[in-house]
C-alpha cells in the first residue's frame, strides 16, 4: 500500500516564468551593446562583463526552455516524473558556462598585465552605467524566485555577479579617466573573473548533488527514519530513500514493517504527516509490510 502526496501542477521555476522572460529580453538586448562597447573601447573589464552577460542570456534562455518543456511534457510511461529535471540540467550547464568565462577572463587579464592596451574611458563609463541599470532591474525581477527555484537561482546569481561587475567596470573607467593608470582595466577584469568562479562552482555542486540523488542538505535522514520508526504499530523501517526531483520538490520512499494487528490506515496517515509536516517532503511513497510477511527483503543498495 502506498500513500502519495502530490506536490502540485507547477514547479517553483514555473511561477516566475514571466519575470524570467522579461529579464532574458533585457539581457539579450544589452549584450549587444556591451560587446560593441567593449570592442570599441578596448576594455577587458567591459568585455568580461559582456562575456558574463552572454552566459546570462544563454542561462536564462535554457532556464526558460526547461520550464516550458517541463510544463508541456506529458507524464508518459517513459517519463513518470515528467521533465522537471531539465531545470537542474539547465542550472548545471549554466555553472559550466560561468566557469569557462571566468577562466578566459583571468587568462586575458594576465596577458594584458604584460602589455596594457589603450582604453577609451569615457564610452566605457557610459556603457557600464547602462549595464548597471539593466542588472538592477534583473535583480529586482528575479530576487523572489531565487529563494524557491535552483534554476532561477542560477540566473539570479549571474545577474548579481553582473551587477557587481558593472560597478567594477565603472570604477575602472573612472580610475582610467582621472589617473591614466593602464592597469585598472585588467585588474578589475580579473576581479570580475575571481568573483564569478566560486559562485559558479557552488551552483554546479548543488546541481550535481540533485542529479546524483543525494539527500537534501536540509533533511536529516536519520531523524526522519527515527520519526517513522516511533509511530505506533511500526516495528521497523527499511529502504528509506530521500532525494530532490527539482527545486522545491523533495521526494521519499520507505518500507514500514508493522505489527500484524496494526491499524494500517492510521499508520499511513501518520507517516504522511511526518513526511510532509515535519520534514517538508510533499511526495512520499510508503510501503506497508506486516511483520509476518517474509517475502520482502531490504535492497542491497
Amino acid at each position: 500500500m502506498a500513500a502519495d502526496h502530490d506536490h502540485g501542477a507547477f514547479s517553483a521555476g514555473e511561477r516566475h516564468l514571466g519575470r524570467l522572460a522579461i529579464t532574458f529580453a533585457l539581457v539579450l538586448v544589452f549584450l549587444v551593446v556591451e560587446v560593441v562597447g567593449g570592442l570599441l573601447t578596448n576594455s577587458l573589464a567591459l568585455l568580461s562583463d559582456a562575456g558574463h552577460m552572454a552566459t546570462d542570456a544563454v542561462g536564462l534562455g535554457m532556464a526558460l526552455a526547461a520550464i516550458v518543456v517541463a510544463r508541456r511534457a506529458d507524464n508518459s510511461n517513459h517519463r513518470t516524473f515528467g521533465l522537471y529535471r531539465l531545470e537542474i540540467l539547465a542550472a548545471l550547464a549554466n555553472a559550466v558556462l560561468l566557469i569557462g568565462v571566468a577562466i578566459y577572463v583571468l587568462y586575458e587579464a594576465f596577458r594584458r598585465f604584460q602589455e596594457p592596451p589603450d582604453v577609451l574611458a569615457g564610452p566605457m563609463l557610459v556603457v557600464a552605467v547602462a549595464g548597471l541599470i539593466v542588472n538592477i532591474i534583473g535583480w529586482a525581477l528575479l530576487r523572489q524566485g531565487a529563494e524557491e527555484s535552483l534554476n532561477v537561482q542560477g540566473a539570479y546569481l549571474e545577474v548579481i555577479a553582473d551587477l557587481i561587475g558593472s560597478v567594477g567596470v565603472i570604477i575602472a573607467a573612472l580610475v582610467t579617466a582621472f589617473t591614466g593608470w593602464p592597469y585598472a582595466d585588467p585588474i578589475f577584469g580579473a576581479a570580475i573573473g575571481l568573483f564569478i568562479l566560486p559562485r559558479a562552482i557552488r551552483l554546479g555542486r548543488r546541481a550535481l548533488r540533485i542529479l546524483l540523488q543525494a539527500a537534501p542538505d536540509d533533511i536529516d535522514v536519520e531523524a526522519l527514519e527515527a520519526a517513522l520508526g516511533a509511530l505506533d504499530g511500526v516495528v521497523a523501517v527499511h529502504d528509506l530513500h530521500v532525494w530532490t526531483l527539482t527545486s522545491d520538490m523533495d521526494v521519499a520512499s520507505v518500507h514500514l514493517v508493522v505489527a500484524d494487528d496494526a491499524d494500517i490506515h492510521r499508520i499511513l496517515d501518520r507517516a504522511g504527516s511526518v513526511l510532509e509536516d515535519r520534514f517538508g517532503i510533499a511526495h512520499g511513497t510508503v510501503q506497508i509490510e506486516p511483520a509476518s510477511h517474509t517475502e520482502c527483503t531490504e535492497a542491497s543498495w
